[in-house]
């Protein structure tokens, strides 16, 4: 009996923080900021991610596969950190669709989110070219040569849905921005990159891999990157309504992001 009133206290405190912070996420001022940090975190995340194969190829094999896959979970740990409470760290937008097909994200903010990752993840590889050429494919994603493009696509699908599994799944209560979150987001990544990579790539990410496509101008493989992950979020928003039902107001409040500084005030379960 006290542990259900416990967990109720702790709802009724939970929906009065995410009513409290909402007019935030509602004000239009504050929308440049939300773009502003997607466009700038995803820039971040795709310079690490196709950066690992540049600079690999740039220096004669310094940076292995295993630092090429580690980098980006470490980067997407140190990003939701720092502006996981701007506008959510989606950084990709497979999480975006992911979110608001969840019912945890409005609609009408998805293409500014997707255009903000679109932008940050194509200046990202030109800030590459500029610096070291078309070297590495650009750090571009492709299947593998003795796997076929179904291999790759079918494992895409499933990495994705993992990925979207974890961050729904932690997008709940304090944890949505806390240490749980951060280094289980992160540690995914990592851990999918480390024995899938050498399959697919590991991208989980349309942008990731479609900026290094358009960029070096070879799109014969993107739709690979781009249908896989978008069948990956449908399958992990399915798998999460069926492990935990109908979405909350704590998922919505880390999908949004909501500007506000002290989580840790946010009651614990």
């Amino acid at each position: 009996m006290k542990r259900i009133v416990h967990k109720n206290r702790a709802s009724v405190a939970q929906r009065m923080v995410v009513k409290q912070v909402a007019p935030n996420f509602l004000d239009p001022a504050h929308e440049w900021r939300r773009i502003f940090a997607e466009t700038w975190g995803t820039f971040l995340l795709v310079l690490v991610a196709a950066g690992g194969g540049v600079v690999a190829a740039s220096s004669g094999g310094a940076v292995t596969l295993s630092m090429q896959v580690v980098a980006p979970g470490l980067m997407v740990m140190a990003i939701i950190y720092f502006m996981g409470t701007v506008s959510g760290a989606h950084l990709n937008p497979a999480v975006t669709l992911a979110f608001a097909v969840r019912g945890n994200f409005p609609w009408r903010r998805v293409p500014g989110y997707v255009c903000a990752q679109f932008f940050g993840a194509v200046m990202a590889v030109l800030f590459l070219r500029s610096l070291f050429g078309t070297v590495g494919a650009l750090g571009a994603t492709v299947p593998a040569t003795a796997f076929s493009p179904v291999t790759a696509l079918a494992m895409e699908v499933v990495l994705t849905a993992g990925l979207v599994n974890t961050i729904l799944g932690t997008a709940s209560g304090a944890r949505n921005i806390g240490s749980n979150g951060a280094l289980a987001v992160g540690g995914y990544i990592m851990l999918a990159g480390l024995w899938a990579a050498p399959i697919s790539g590991a991208s989980m990410n349309p942008v990731r891999s479609f900026a290094p496509d358009l960029v070096r101008g070879d799109l014969s493989t993107t739709w690979i990157y781009i249908l896989g992950p978008v069948l990956g979020a449908l399958l992990g928003v399915a798998f999460e309504w069926l492990l935990k039902g109908p979405p909350t107001d704590a998922g919505a409040l880390a999908a949004q992001g909501s500007l506000y500084s002290d989580e840790e005030s946010l009651p614990r379960e």
